[in-house]
């Protein structure tokens, strides 16, 4: 009896590690595949006061030289005060506030898999700064300040990872576990049976 509860224990810790194998290999490019955690102001953020910077989170580290971040504002203005700067995994810009509507925040990078990721996330300030006057000569009447209504276009809820791997580098390490825990069940099974 006891030597059979050793083959069933040996056959079952052979068959979950070829299957924990070969979870884990499809998992590996995965891993090195980056991709946006988090951002301040958050997506779909709506701000009555504008930020004095806005920063990305990256679940890995970002490279300078492959990381594109652009910020635009209504009317596709500018809206970067500055480049951007590292620390970690977090890349920060001065923002430079314009008139009120939808902002956009774009970013490009190379993960370390050599794909690239793209993506953006947009939050609208509620109020501007006044819109400048087209000619310094133009007399007071005709350049009255105007604050542009906030942009019809809705925020979209969720950061767009163009490619992004949709979260399945977790499903395939959770699976991993269970089968390592399974694995471990077998061994100990088989240790018992080795007592007896």
């Amino acid at each position: 009896m006891g030597g059979r509860v050793a083959r069933v224990a040996r056959t079952w810790a052979v068959v979950l590690g070829v299957v924990a194998a070969s979870a884990l290999l499809p998992a590996a490019p995965a891993a090195a595949h980056n991709s946006l955690t988090g951002s301040d102001p958050r997506d779909g953020a709506r701000l009555a006061a504008a930020p004095e910077r806005i920063e990305l989170r990256f679940l890995a580290t970002p490279k300078e030289a492959t990381t594109e971040v652009t910020v635009t504002g209504p009317d596709n203005v500018a809206a970067a005060g500055g480049a951007p700067t590292f620390a970690g995994k977090r890349v920060t810009v001065p923002f430079r506030p314009g008139a009120a509507g939808l902002y956009i925040v774009t970013y490009r990078l190379a993960s370390d898999d050599g794909h690239p990721v793209k993506g953006e996330i947009r939050f609208t300030l509620t109020t501007g700064t006044p819109a400048e006057s087209p000619s310094a000569s133009a007399p007071p009447t005709t350049a009255a300040p105007t604050t542009a209504a906030p942009s019809p276009a809705s925020p979209t809820p969720a950061a767009v990872g163009a490619d992004d791997d949709g979260g399945t580098g977790w499903l395939w390490a959770a699976g991993a576990v269970v089968v390592l825990a399974a694995l471990g069940g077998g061994l100990l099974l088989r240790r018992r049976a080795a007592r007896r």
